[in-house]
């Protein structure tokens, strides 16, 4: 490697949030499984595809623990018939459809759930069916007496929409059943279902062999995705933003205690999960603080990761310099690194190459990265492209897979570009690590955190998890422990995202509704009664959906 190889590190960062129930143990969204299949699977196969490629890989302990759950009910539903407890796998594997009108209605809205352009326009099958449904629901028709084929067809097309490019062009199961336009009978649905048995089933040892040959280094997350700052000290969302209103009550209870708890619970799955510890730690949504990075590093995390704007906040400037960003820093000479995001690169990947032609978005992002190298600076520099390894893949032609895959080749034969991970380049000596004097609390998200606190139904958000945990703070220590993992689910980000009139309506409603659910479920747990407030909505948004992954663009 030659003074001045840029080093550039590609970390994907995979999450959902809890989608089970404590009672029943039924899936509610299929999320998990959905992005598994088509979004997980795909990212695995590009780098076992590519000799030289690597990658940083981030997988929220949370998905972890699904995937799992996921992949053990399958394989005994296929050895044994046993109910998987998801409404779409579950209709899938049965030879009839519940005639119950509201069941009906449920999946049909369920499998038009999926991008119109990309997913549903490709497959003309799908797409005729997807009409058909759409027209019906408009209508109001009774679905009670819709034909069970229909449904069934819908059914299996949705699934096979959402099944990653690889798996399409690879296993000859998907070619099997891609190969008839409808009418698929109860072994093709079985076919299905195995084909999405062994794809969660191989899942996460092939990540895990990835980072076993050095192909991949896999990175930890606080256990349920909480936004670590705010659990400790409301108060952080204002160091970015100071007018920002926050909730009535003053400070989350035992929040550092909290914080502790996921990264602690995080580090033991990771290891149980992949055999080995996690020597970096990409917290949720990237939202640090001057705590949360101590917090980091007495977990004995050597590295960490957010946002630009944060860096540029914590140096007082408007504006980013090249040559600060794409270095790591360090709060204290004890401390974990600090990598900062490349906003305008990584969001050229989630939300504006998706319209491009693959060569040309990566000779584009080439380019970019052509000129940064180009630049006079001092060797050793790292461009961190850090975004979702999930939500933005269906916005682009066939899941992206031309993009990534050319993407990665072009990368590996580039002779200036090197392609690593955050724990290479701190072994690197080439790479030096810059003192901080301070640092702004924020996130990957405009550099602040008003994406989870500060809008009135956030901070109601925020008031009822506080009131749940001033409830569970009083109960014996032996109560605490067999409840402490749903008070973790709880204190997840998602339920503080979402809410807020700017986000949609459709969205909102869901993971209100399932916020209020699990909070129901704690008090349940708690062998108390559960506030009447959980009973009403708090939040309905009116905004437009995203156009590409979940992180809103840099501003």
């Amino acid at each position: 490697m030659s003074d001045k190889t840029l080093r550039v590190v590609i970390c994907w960062h995979m999450h959902q949030p809890e989608y089970r129930e404590v009672f029943g143990g039924q899936f509610l969204e299929p999320w998990t499984y959905l992005h598994a299949i088509k979004d997980y699977a795909d990212m695995a196969a590009h780098l076992e595809q590519v000799p030289g490629a690597c990658a940083v890989f981030d997988f929220s302990p949370i998905l972890l623990d699904q995937l799992e759950d996921y992949s053990g009910r399958l394989q005994r539903h296929l050895a044994d018939g046993t109910p998987i407890g998801d409404r779409l796998l579950d209709a899938l594997s049965h030879p009839v459809l519940p005639l119950d009108e509201d069941a009906r209605r449920g999946l049909v809205r369920a499998c038009l759930q999926a991008n119109r352009q990309r997913l549903i326009e490709r497959f003309p099958p799908y797409r005729r069916l997807a009409d058909m449904a759409t027209s019906v629901l408009a209508e109001g028709d009774n679905l009670a007496y819709m034909e069970d084929r229909f449904i069934l067809d819908l059914l299996v097309w949705f699934h096979l929409a959402w099944l990653g490019e690889t798996l399409r062009r690879d296993d000859r199961r998907a070619d099997q059943l891609l190969s008839r336009v409808g009418s698929f009978s109860y072994q093709d649905r079985q076919l299905l279902l195995s084909l999405i048995s062994d794809t969660l089933r191989d899942l996460l040892p092939r990540y895990r062999q990835l980072a076993e040959s050095d192909r991949i280094e896999l990175a930890s997350c606080p256990w349920a995705h909480p936004i670590l700052p705010l659990l400790m000290d409301f108060n952080t969302a204002r160091e970015a933003r100071p007018q920002s209103p926050l909730p009535v009550a003053s400070q989350y209870p035992g929040g550092r205690e909290r914080s502790a708890w996921h990264l602690e619970t995080a580090i033991k799955h990771h290891r149980q999960c992949f055999g080995d510890d996690a020597q970096g730690c990409w917290p949720a949504e990237g939202a640090i603080s001057g705590e949360t990075v101590k917090l980091l590093g007495q977990a004995g995390f050597s590295w960490t990761a957010s946002g630009q704007a944060v860096l540029c906040n914590s140096l007082g400037r408007p504006h980013p310099d090249s040559d600060d960003i794409h270095r790591p820093w360090r709060l204290s000479e004890q401390g974990p690194a600090i990598f900062f995001r490349d906003d305008g690169l990584s969001d050229l990947i989630g939300f504006t190459y998706k319209d491009w032609h693959a060569d040309d978005a990566v000779a584009n992002f080439i380019h970019h990265l052509e000129t940064i190298a180009a630049e006079p600076a001092e060797p050793g520099r790292v461009v961190s492209v850090i975004l979702d390894g999930e939500n933005a893949w269906e916005h682009y032609p066939e899941n992206a897979y031309h993009f990534v895959g050319t993407l990665y080749r072009k990368l590996v034969a580039h002779p200036d570009i090197e392609l690593t991970t955050f724990s290479r380049c701190l072994r690197d000596p080439a790479v030096s690590i810059r003192q901080l004097k301070g640092l702004r609390a924020g996130s990957w998200v405009h550099g602040n955190l008003d994406t989870w606190m500060g809008d009135e139904d956030k901070n109601r958000a925020w008031e009822m998890l506080v009131a749940a945990k001033q409830q569970w703070d009083r109960l014996p220590d032996d109560m605490r422990e067999r409840t402490g993992r749903q008070l973790a689910v709880c204190e997840g980000s998602d339920w503080f995202w979402w809410p807020g009139d700017y986000n949609p309506e459709m969205v909102v409603a869901r993971f209100e509704r399932l916020y209020r659910r699990h909070l129901a479920d704690l008090y349940r747990l708690m062998g108390q009664p559960s506030p009447d407030y959980l009973e009403q909505p708090f939040s309905r948004g009116s905004g437009q959906p995203e156009g590409g992954g979940t992180m809103r663009p840099a501003q």
